[in-house]
This record gives C-alpha cells, structure tokens and sequence, in this order.
C-alpha cells in the first residue's frame, strides 16, 4: 500500500481532481483486473482506448483514475489524475509502486533486429557462470536464477517487468538482462526503468506494420539509448551502418564492438564450422559453441558488455567459451539419417539471409540446401516477397509454406512471398500450406548429406490460426518425419 502522490512521482501532470493522499492498493491498465483500492490506468493502445472503461473500473472499485483526458463525469468520491501520456505514467508509477528495483541492481537492455535473445541469454549464462544471481527478460523465457517464468511478449508489460525485477532483488540478483523491442519502447513499457547500460545489436527490415516507415522503426530503437543516463554505457556494432545514429543524442559512455571496423572491442574470425567458433579477441584464441558469423557479433556484444561492467576479461572468455545457444537458434535436430538438420528463428529477411549464408560456407557443393519458410500473419507484408526472394536464391529447394497465420489466409501470405520468386527459380519453389506437411515434404526431398533448414518460428511450441495457439514444435516435427522418412 502505497500513498498516490507517492505512486506519481516523476509522472508529468497536467491536472488533478481529489486527494492524492489516497493509499492505493493496486495497479492496472486492464480493467478486467480492477480490484478495491486500485489506481486504474486508462491506456491508449492500438486494439483498444482505456477511457471507454473508466466507469467499469469504478464499478469494480478503482479508487483512482490516470488518464489523458479527463471523462465528462467527475464523482466525489473518485480521485482524477490527467497526464501528458498514460502509457509512460503506466511505467513510471510501476517503478515507484513496486519500489523502484531497476535502481537497485544492473539492467541492461538489449535492441536491434536480430540477436537480442541470443544476447540477453549468454549474458545471463556468463553472468551466472561469474558466480551472480541474475535475472532474464526475454522471448523465450524469463528467468530468475533456474526459476523459469514463462513469456509472453518480447518485453513484458510495465507492470510485469517491475513485478519481476522486485522478485529478483527478494531473490537476490544483482544483474538483469532483457530485451527491449521496439513495440516495448515506444509503448513505454521501459519507461520509468533505470539502465546501467544498452546495447545494439543491428537494424533490418521489420515491423513496418507497426512502425510503418523504416525511419520510424529506428526512432524506436533510438529511444533507449537517448534515455539512459550519463552513468550509464551505450554499446553499438560499429559494423551495421545505423549503429552511429544510435549514439548521436545519448548522454551514456559511448562505446562500439566490430569484426571489421575500428571499435573498442574487436574480434577475428580463424574458424567458422558447423561445430562451432574460433575466435581472436584481445590476443586470445577462444573456441565457442555458437555457430556463424552473425554469432561473432552476439559474442563480441556479450562480450563488450560483460567488461563494461567491470568483469574481467580472461573470466568473461573463459565463461562465454562454456555457453550454449539460445533456444531454436541455428539450432541443429540431431538424427541417425545423416541428413543435417537445422532449425532456426529467423523471420526477418535480413536473419534468413545471414542463416542461409552460414550454411553455405560449410557446404562443399556435392549437398542440396532445402528451406522450408512462412510469414506471419497480421504482420510487415513488405517482407514477405523479401523472405521468399532470399530463400531462393540461397537454397537448392525451396518449401514455402505458413508460419503463424493467425486472421489471414496461410495461401495469401504464400501468394505475396511468391512475388519474390524470379521465373528461374520457380522449378526449385513449391507450396504446402499445412506447415507440417511442408517439413515432411523437405525431408522426403532429402537425402544423407544434404542440409534441410526450417526457418521461422525457432524456439516456440505452438501455431497461432484464428486466435488459438495449437501446439506445434518445428523441432519436434522434423525429428519425427527424418526418422519417419529415413528408417
């Protein structure tokens, strides 16, 4: 319980009506979830307006209102707050309500298109091997410790996330790492939060639904380094030619990690295989689990930020040398039929083409390459054709088939990704909806030696068509049909 003036501090106010001394129980900005004593958050989110539900929030015992606009109808009883944005209020007055954890241990955010959870999830690991407790906010689980919390969304809500972060500190983290989505950033969900650092992975064409144009898109990722403080350090892959914009209006240390430009922490690739990486860093050799160039980049961002926060750098190499990839990234489903078989998350045009492109450093040529891919469904259109074009041309065989549909038609979705499909590759490309059949279809295709890649959905266990999530697990499936297959 908490006095409402107190909840508010940093919020921008514009108005106010009634007491703020009142003691406040709760939080919300769902007025299903509307108990006695709750301050109510009326949002403005893209599905819905919270201010149609200020009256049900009150029925159901609100005993304060944030909103931006102020209702037509103002009771006594009732204590009224106008703000600028109730989104970013949303976060701020999370941080207060759950005592402000981000303050009191190290969050680090990570952003960019792709790598994020590859990121968050070594240095978690690394963190965890150094001895730390440690906390982790990502796409495919959050953490505390071994304590697996389930996700739900690329970055939990306001609320959640500093429900969390107060659990960590009662469990005893000293560190948390999350991913910052460009949805999570520009909803506000990380307002109100305190980062000891940011990082930047790369940007590439992606949620153009959302954002509608690419400059927007990289607005959103730019948000996150020009809030951080000046105690604070901003770490960017001085290779992706947007990583400079992100730097341009931070008040952090600026800091920059490469392969091939001039960076503070660099690295040489000396081996690239199917089995792993060897790595030059600081005059070191190191052997890594992760596979591929794009993999050299995550660990040199793990890497760059484990040293600026002042762990030692022999400790940080020799602990990432240990770690293991991230869940359904590049990773290999392991069969008698010696078929090679690789599933990864890749969903953006950009992740498949640098997916592809590892693969085809290892392949000697005597192999075919097949690629069985979709696009999501109520998502950037613009990328479809983009996807279809890549697998293309960087694969023997091409299945292209739904990933989650969920309100659109899997055969429009393969009709705008068929646009990308030139004349000559149209032998090489065919379609099956059902994404089961499609896999079966790759693997009945196959033969020992070739290398069969399922892109799109990596890590989840489910398929979203028409509002349900029926299980479906890409890993699961392609072991079953190699061996159905391939006796």
């Amino acid at each position: 319980m908490k006095a409402l003036k107190d909840i508010l501090y940093k919020v921008s106010l514009q108005s106010t009506a009634g007491s703020t001394e009142v003691e406040v129980l709760a939080l919300a900005f769902d007025s299903r979830k509307v108990q006695n004593g709750t301050a109510f958050i009326a949002t403005v989110g893209t599905q819905s307006n919270g201010h149609d539900y200020i009256d049900q929030a009150i029925e159901k015992g609100a005993i304060a209102i944030i909103c931006e606009k102020l209702p037509e109808n103002i009771q006594d009883n009732i204590t009224y707050v106008e703000v600028k944005n109730s989104s970013e209020a949303l976060g701020i007055m999370a941080s207060n309500f759950f005592g402000n954890p981000s303050e009191k241990l190290k969050l680090v955010g990570v952003t960019g298109t792709n790598g994020k959870t590859t990121c968050v999830t070594l240095l978690f690991q690394v963190f965890r091997k150094l001895g730390y407790n440690v906390g982790l906010l990502s796409t495919v689980v959050n953490k505390i410790n071994e304590e697996v919390i389930v996700a739900t969304h690329t970055t939990p809500d306001a609320l959640q996330i500093n429900e969390l972060l107060a659990k960590m500190l009662a469990k005893g983290c000293t560190h948390c790492f999350m991913e910052a989505s460009s949805h999570a950033i520009v909803q506000h969900r990380v307002a109100g939060l305190s980062f000891n650092g940011a990082i930047f992975t790369n940007l590439s064409h992606e949620h153009l639904d959302y954002h509608k144009t690419f400059d927007e898109y990289i607005k959103a990722k730019k948000m996150l380094f020009d809030g951080l403080p000046s105690t604070a350090f901003a770490l960017i892959n001085a290779d992706d030619k947007r990583g400079a914009v992100m730097l341009q209006n931070t008040k952090a240390s600026k800091h920059k990690y490469a392969l091939k430009s001039m960076a503070d922490f660099k690295a040489k690739i000396l081996s690239n295989t199917l089995h792993g990486l060897e790595l030059d860093i600081a005059g070191h050799n190191v052997w890594f689990k992760l596979i591929g160039d794009f993999n050299a980049y995550n660990l040199m961002a793990v890497y760059g930020g484990a040293l600026l926060l002042e762990e030692n750098a022999e400790e940080v190499l020799r602990a990432l040398s240990e770690v293991n990839p991230a869940s359904g990234r590049f990773e290999q489903v392991l069969t008698d039929t010696g078929i090679t078989a690789i599933v990864d998350y890749a969903h953006t045009p950009d992740a498949l083409e640098n997916v592809l492109s590892t693969i085809k450093v290892f392949r000697t040529g005597n192999e075919k390459v097949i690629t069985v891919v979709g696009c999501g469904g109520n998502r950037d259109t613009t990328k479809r054709p983009e996807m279809a074009k890549i697998a293309c041309e960087l694969s023997d065989k091409v299945v292209l088939t739904s990933d989650n549909p969920r309100f659109e038609e899997p055969g429009a979705i393969i009709e705008d990704m068929q646009k990308g499909v030139s004349p000559t590759n149209y032998k090489k490309t065919l379609v099956m909806a059902d994404r089961k059949e499609a896999i079966k279809m790759a693997c009945s295709m196959a033969e020992p030696k070739d290398i069969i890649l399922v892109a799109g959905k990596g890590h989840e266990t489910y398929q979203e068509i028409k509002g349900e999530r029926f299980p479906f697990d890409d890993r699961e499936v392609l072991k079953e049909m190699l061996n159905l297959i391939h006796k």
